[in-house]
């Protein structure tokens, strides 16, 4: 176990904020998708998150970032106190949902709901690393303010490194004029369409439930459909 102070705290959404942890030097190895589980210094109960960087992002950066839900006031609940300086205990890495360190495929597919994103984040910025690749990312929420890392998403869809289709499911306001509604088999076949493709999924359990059949319907092989749940 590592104890971390809190970097900084930023407002990613109404309802999230991306943590980061400073390493002060100590070595942290772990796979793109993997978790850790936090709590204030001392405090028995900890929560999983996934970290939502590559890492060699941590060891350029010398932080762990991740993105923590929050209620509508920003609090993340009685096992973290999210204050700059605030002491952080930290186990891990855990979890077996990674990006495979040399993958045959060179087509990525990332299908994120919500703060779902944290793991694929970190999976498509190793990715974008590999010599050849070519890489979709699905990103579905429920409100236009809740896309987390926007900004940079659609920094990389312009310039080409990958394309991006986002898609919000409770959408009233008048200012969203994207797609709406959930993901449905039409809009994965736009991206969707070498069985050599690679997917991650991770978000609520409808998106997870819902994904893998439509990919195998999608001709996709249901070795290369890979899940996690929260």
């Amino acid at each position: 176990m590592l104890t971390l102070p809190i970097r900084e705290v930023i407002v990613a959404t109404p309802r999230a904020r991306i943590v980061r942890l400073d390493l002060n030097g100590h070595a942290f190895d772990y796979a793109p998708g993997q978790a850790v589980a936090i709590g204030s210094h001392g405090q028995q109960k900890r929560r999983p998150y996934s970290v939502a960087a590559a890492p060699e992002d941590a060891k350029r950066d010398g932080w762990i970032e991740l993105l923590v839900g929050v209620s509508a006031e920003g609090a993340a609940g009685p096992h973290l106190a999210l204050d700059a300086g605030q002491l952080v205990d930290v186990d891990g890495p855990l979890g077996a949902f990674v990006f495979p360190p040399a993958p045959d495929e060179r087509r990525f597919v990332f299908i994120a709901g919500g703060t779902g994103i944290a793991p694929l984040r970190a999976m498509m910025r190793r990715a974008l690393h590999l010599p050849h690749r070519d890489i979709g990312l699905f990103y579905s929420v429920r409100t236009p303010d809740e896309f987390a890392y926007e900004d940079e998403l659609r920094g990389l869809a312009r310039a080409g490194d990958i394309e991006l289709r986002q898609t919000v499911t409770r959408a009233t306001d008048t200012d969203w004029t994207g797609p709406r509604g959930r993901l449905n088999r039409d809009a994965l076949a736009e991206l969707v369409h070498d069985p050599a493709t690679l997917c991650f999924i991770c978000g609520p359990p409808a998106l997870v439930d819902d994904m893998p059949r439509i990919l195998t319907e999608l001709g996709i092989p249901r070795h290369r459909i890979k899940i996690e749940e929260w």
